[in-house]
């Protein structure tokens, strides 16, 4: 006999990589989605260049928060959550399968997610930092920059003390915090998008998801977030960045059943990204790094997301993910 609780679980249940034949993928449920997101963001994009765009010349809404961070942090990086509520609404979908029932049995994936993207991002920066030695700054000078600290001022902390309280709050309480923000994107990219290809097979699912939220990037970066130096280069090196990225959000998805563990690993990521500019100096190209949005400074992270493309079984085809 099937319990009321065991029906409520099976409506939000995730979606497993079963793989079938392309004509199953509901591609008019995929295309409002796109549009619904992508259209509410790069509008949002477009005011921020007509208001100044990313930078100091933003006005000022409040205390310092520019108009710019205000319109990214709430219409541009909730358009996907967005987009999914209104998908279901405008196609008469329903509410099965959102995902955001936590399972306790899958609590481990929760911890992965929070995890690994710091030892992933950290490594690539320490790889980075081993090829350009020279842009390596030990005496982390980047910190009294930022506290406006001239020469022969003496700060009342250490440099390196204060890059490893900022550490421990990124691996802690800045993680936590970034969950409210990118549960905006994962509510849309993981928990409705990958879902909805998967039909064409995990592999293909992700890595086509993949592509479609870095291209959701692209108004951000040509107005100079991420890669201000070289924006369009730094368009398609979001795409790679995307890709890699989301191969490990969808494998902590499917594995851990829900959308909090790629909520968690999104904001890991955001959290930590800034932590290795303290020690950097003279300005490297942002397209390879230290920050993880970079090719060398992701390299860990790319490495680790071709590995889980071969070997985890929720990315595999029918014939072989029953072994």
């Amino acid at each position: 006999m099937t319990t009321s609780k065991t029906k409520r679980s099976d409506r939000d249940a995730f979606p497993t990589a079963t793989g079938s034949e392309d004509g199953d993928v509901e591609w008019r449920r995929v295309g409002l989605f796109v549009l619904f997101a992508f259209g509410i963001s790069w509008t949002i994009g477009v005011i921020v260049s007509m208001t100044g765009g990313i930078g100091s010349e933003s006005p000022t809404v409040f205390a310092g928060v520019r108009l710019w961070f205000v319109l990214v942090v709430t219409g541009y990086m909730f358009s996907p959550a967005i987009a999914n509520v209104l998908t279901r609404f405008v196609t008469g979908e329903g509410w099965d399968g959102l995902a955001l029932r936590p399972r306790r049995r899958h609590w481990r994936w929760w911890a992965v997610a929070w995890v690994v993207p710091p030892v992933l991002l950290y490594l690539g920066a320490t790889i980075f930092f081993a090829l350009f030695p020279e842009f390596f700054d030990p005496t982390l000078s980047a910190v009294g920059e930022t506290l406006g600290v001239t020469q022969g001022t003496e700060l009342p902390i250490e440099p390196r003390e204060l890059a490893l309280i900022a550490a421990m709050a990124a691996l802690t309480i800045n993680t936590a915090v970034n969950c409210v923000a990118t549960f905006g994107e994962e509510f849309g990219w993981r928990a409705y998008l990958l879902p909805k290809l998967l039909p064409l097979g995990g592999r293909r699912a992700v890595l086509l998801s993949g592509v479609i939220w870095g291209v959701w990037h692209w108004p951000l970066i040509v107005l100079g977030y991420n890669y201000p130096e070289t924006p369009l280069l730094g368009s398609l090196a979001m795409v790679y960045f995307t890709v890699v990225a989301g191969v490990f959000l969808g494998w902590v998805t499917l594995r851990g059943n829900s959308v909090w563990p790629a909520v968690i690993g999104h904001a890991a990521i955001n959290a930590n990204a800034g932590i290795m500019l303290l020690f950097t100096q003279n300005d490297p190209s942002r397209l390879l790094g230290p920050a993880v949005t970079g090719v060398i400074g992701s390299l860990p992270l790319a490495v680790f997301a071709v590995w889980l493309l071969v070997r985890s079984n929720v990315f595999s085809p029918p014939s072989s993910s029953s072994s």
